[in-house]
């Protein structure tokens, strides 16, 4: 994922691309740019070479990513009555737990694209602690275009969906109806055709979001892949759900 310093590197190139102003701004409320933590070795890095040391950037500073909110639920673009006019996106979406923070909105790709539709992706600093499932949470985000910008429609890209608006100004909405497993707990665990529809108890794949990780009392847990987009469920004896987080 690109940090915000390639971010202006890329929205800068953008510009000269497309002959205009420098038009792709970031979200409303951005954070400043955030400079490099730790200082990777480089790619042919002599025996026992170690990174300089940052004051106060520790292990939990190096943590945090910016990922892919889960869902995109809206996508609205609206264009300003006063000169100059411009066109405003704004987006929501659903993050898949608490301690998601700063969500925003950025280019895909630098560049004009072929089918002249501003391809955007909706990301968020993700939490650096695995999250009780307690149901998804609200986020949202906004990005400006200049006025005589070259796009005829947004594309805006979550973790699991996508929404277009085309031509704009316009708005979609996206109904998400997968379950965010705020009740799963002390509920039974059906594997994808083991259980119909609506059955009292019965907490079913595939109702749950596609990335999805359950574990049974005898498996254990291979490697060490940090994902706040993916649910894990902590079976019992009988399928009954003792545990449900967010990785």
């Amino acid at each position: 994922m690109r940090k915000p310093s390639l971010r202006l590197a890329m929205i800068a190139v953008a510009a000269g691309v497309f002959g205009c102003p420098v038009g792709l701004v970031l979200a409303q409320g951005n954070p400043p740019a955030r400079p490099s933590v730790g200082g990777a070795p480089p790619q042919y890095a002599a025996p026992g070479y170690e990174p300089p040391e940052v004051p106060g950037a520790g292990p939990e500073a190096a943590a945090a990513e910016e990922l892919p909110v889960l869902y995109v639920t809206s996508v609205e673009v609206l264009r300003t009555s006063a000169e100059p006019r411009l066109d405003i996106v704004r987006v929501t979406g659903l993050a898949s737990s608490q301690g998601w923070s700063a969500p925003e909105l950025v280019p895909t790709f630098a560049g004009k694209p072929l089918d002249d539709i501003l391809d955007l992706q909706f990301i968020a600093t993700s939490p650096l602690q695995s999250q009780a499932a307690e149901g998804f949470v609200p986020m949202g985000a906004v990005f400006t275009l200049e006025q005589d910008h070259p796009f005829r429609g947004v594309r805006v890209r979550a973790s699991e969906n996508v929404i277009e608006v085309t031509p704009m100004p316009g708005m979609k909405q996206a109904n998400v109806t997968v379950d965010g497993c705020k009740d799963c707990i002390g509920k039974k665990f059906a594997e994808r055709g083991q259980a119909q529809a609506g059955q009292a108890g019965a907490v079913r794949e595939e109702d749950l979001p596609k990335v999805l990780r359950w574990i049974n009392p005898s498996r254990g847990i291979r490697g060490i892949t940090h994902n706040p987009n993916r649910l894990n469920l902590i079976l019992g004896d009988d399928n009954t759900i003792v545990q449900a987080y967010w990785e």
